[in-house]
Order: C-alpha cells, then sequence, then structure tokens
C-alpha cells in the first residue's frame, strides 16, 4: 500500500488522475445524500498532533462521505500528555485496524517516520515546514476549474515563504503543472537558498497588474516578535492585498488563501468577499481531493462509485502503489 507525503512523490499525469478522480468525487458532493459506500468496512485514523480546522474536518468529511469509518485523535486528551511517543501511539492505533493514517506534527519528517513503522496507507497533513500535499492538489485543483489548465498562467506567492509548508507544496505542485510562480515576500521572509524554479520580487505592485493568480499566505504574528518585518502595519502596507491593489488585477484574475485568513492584514475583509476570491472553493475542493486521494490510496473498485443519486460511473484504475514514503 502507497503513501502521500509530498508533491514531489508524484508525476504530472498522477496529479492529473487525481484530478480526475476529485471531478467524480465533485459529481458525489454535489447529490442530496452525498455518500456512497466505496469505502465501507475500511477504518481513516486521523492523528493530528497539531491544532487544525479545516484539513481535520475535511479529512473526517471525506472519509465519512466515502462510507469508511473515522477513528479520530486529539492529542489533549491522550496519552501523548503522560509522554507517549508517537511511535507507541501508532503501534496502537494500527493494533485496533486502521488502512488509512492522516497525520499532521509539528516536526518535519514524522509522516516519513510513521510509514516506515505502518502497514497503513499514510497522508501527509502537514509537517513543520516541510510539506503539505494535499493542499496544493486543492489549490491546484481550484484553479485547473477556472482556466481549464494551470499551463502557462502566471501565479504570485505572496507572504512568509520561509516557514510555510503550504508554499513549498504549492511550488512544487503548480511548476509540475505548467505555471509560472512569482514568489512576492521580504528577504526575511524567504529562504536562504532557493532550488526552485521561481522569479523573485520584492514589491506586490510590481508583479501585481501580470497575475492570473494571487495566492496569499497567512501572516504568522510570531514573526513579528521575531524582527522579521517591523509591524502587522507595515507589511499590510506593503505586501497585503487592499481593495486598492485587488483593483488593479487583471478582469480574469483570481485571489486565493489557504486560512486561517487575517482579514485587515495580508487580504483585506472587502477582497476576501469578492467573486474573484477562491476561498470557500478551496475548502470545498479539498473534501472532493481528499476523497479521491484515500479512494486511490486504498484501492476502491471503480465500481463503488456507480449508485445513488445520478447513476454515473467513471472510469478510474488506482496507480500503482509505490515503496513506504515513495509515490501513491
Amino acid at each position: 500500500m502507497g503513501n502521500l507525503l509530498t508533491i514531489s512523490d508524484l508525476q504530472r499525469d498522477e496529479i492529473e488522475e487525481i484530478f480526475d478522480v476529485a471531478d467524480a468525487m465533485a459529481e458525489i458532493n454535489r447529490r442530496r445524500i452525498p455518500k456512497v459506500p466505496t469505502l465501507r468496512g475500511q477504518t481513516v485514523a486521523t492523528l493530528f498532533f497539531e491544532d487544525s480546522t479545516r484539513t481535520k474536518l475535511s479529512f473526517d468529511t471525506a472519509a465519512k462521505r466515502l462510507g469508511a469509518d473515522v477513528m479520530g485523535f486529539s492529542v489533549s486528551s491522550s496519552a501523548v500528555k503522560k509522554g507517549e511517543s508517537v511511535r507507541d501511539t501508532i503501534e496502537t492505533i494500527e493494533a485496533m485496524g486502521v488502512q488509512a493514517v492522516v497525520v499532521r506534527h509539528r516536526s518535519s519528517g514524522v509522516p516519513l517516520q510513521i510509514s516506515r513503522w505502518s502497514d497503513a496507507a499514510v497522508i501527509n497533513a502537514g509537517d513543520g515546514w516541510h510539506a503539505h500535499p494535499t493542499q496544493a492538489l486543492l489549490d491546484a485543483f481550484t484553479i485547473r476549474n477556472r482556466f481549464d489548465s494551470l499551463d502557462g498562467l502566471h501565479i504570485g506567492i505572496v507572504g512568509d515563504i520561509v516557514h510555510s509548508r503550504v508554499a513549498r507544496s504549492n511550488i512544487e505542485a503548480f511548476t509540475k503543472l505548467g505555471a509560472q510562480i512569482t514568489l512576492v515576500a521580504p528577504p526575511t521572509l524567504l529562504p536562504a537558498r532557493m532550488d526552485w524554479p521561481v522569479e523573485i520580487s520584492h514589491s506586490l505592485d510590481d508583479v501585481l497588474e501580470d497575475l492570473d493568480v494571487c495566492y496569499l499566505l497567512r501572516v504568522q504574528n510570531e514573526r513579528i516578535s521575531e524582527a522579521l518585518f517591523p509591524s502587522l502595519r507595515e507589511y499590510t502596507s506593503m505586501f497585503g492585498l487592499t481593495t486598492r491593489r485587488a483593483d488593479r488585477l487583471g478582469p480574469n484574475a483570481i485571489i486565493m488563501h489557504p486560512g486561517p485568513m487575517n482579514r485587515g492584514v495580508e487580504i483585506a475583509g472587502e477582497v476576501a468577499e469578492r467573486p474573484n476570491s477562491l476561498v470557500t472553493d478551496q475548502v470545498a475542493n479539498g473534501v472532493s481531493i481528499r476523497m479521491a486521494v484515500l479512494f486511490l490510496l486504498l484501492g476502491a473498485p471503480r465500481e463503488s462509485l456507480i449508485g445513488g443519486e445520478g447513476e454515473r460511473s467513471v472510469e478510474v484504475v488506482p496507480v500503482s502503489a509505490g515503496e513506504s514514503g515513495g509515490s501513491r
């Protein structure tokens, strides 16, 4: 059984296959009763060692809509508070019988290590500053749904690049799908070394009118105490998508944000509500993408998507599983 640990595990055709399955899942999600028995009898454990709202609820919803049982895990009420190791936690969960483990942890590399301890499929739901592959997939899927393809699009990723697992995974996904990326940030919020095929700008105003996608990252308030920028006011004046700046975007340009948003800091409250802001689309698409990932990783037969309202069949063949820590 394979895993999904990073976007680098995936080739372009594998990403596109996930999108094809997500299209079918989106159709299921539009039904009056958005459920299919595809993963009935299988159990998905969601292990979140770090706080989360969107990602955890999205995975829980995705698993339940596919008919799987969900085993939730909260650090605050677990033996982790008593000093239990991650390995002991995983062995306990696996002994109860699970087919997939969704894990978020504040330390980079923990999902990879778990994949070496467990025979279950491991999905990285965010590890440290390292990776957040399903966020990147849902973001790329959202863009594809608007433009049909990412080929040739100019995407600006704005904000705290150096501390962002979302930025790292998005850069990999967007470039694999043919987009041109410009990172927009002060020098203090950029990695000292970058091996990505991207452009760099220290001014949002300089690139704004050329962007097809303006992707804003959350400002982490703790960065102020680290003196990486002087104040929230100054950050907003230089890198915030204010109403004035949003008015300068092209007529077909879209605005994205992974959430949670700091309204009035990286994005103006009024801008977040505009028709070209796809923040709520990202959340909805997150359920479809995570359903697709679970479907492919757990090897469900394509016939299991037939039935229910709409009686729709999809031509889906699960990809072959790679080694632990490799591709799905």
